[in-house]
């Protein structure tokens, strides 16, 4: 006795999932980029990079994202460099 699986009509199987995000930034965000901008444009642009990255997928990507373990859930950073983090919220 086998079940046969009901198969999805194609509009079913193609319906792609459409998440809206909206960017918040911090004031110190605002001020950060001015300062690396002044001191080091590499690390800044980098910056920009990983932000834009985030914005289109806040899990996967550039800089090796990964859930802060002793904060909240949605309490992720990525990597700048050895020392830097950029940390963001996903909610």
């Amino acid at each position: 006795m086998s079940k046969q699986k009901k198969k999805k009509t194609e509009s079913e199987q193609s319906k792609p999932v459409v998440v809206t995000r909206i960017p918040g930034f911090s004031s110190q965000f605002k001020e950060d980029p001015a300062w690396w901008f002044k001191h080091d444009f590499q690390k800044a642009s980098k910056i920009l990079d990983l932000v834009t990255a985030v914005i289109q997928d806040p899990f996967a990507g550039i800089g090796k994202p990964e859930p802060l373990k002793y904060m909240e859930a949605n309490i992720w950073s990525r990597r700048i460099d050895l020392e830097h983090r950029l940390v963001y919220r996903v909610s």
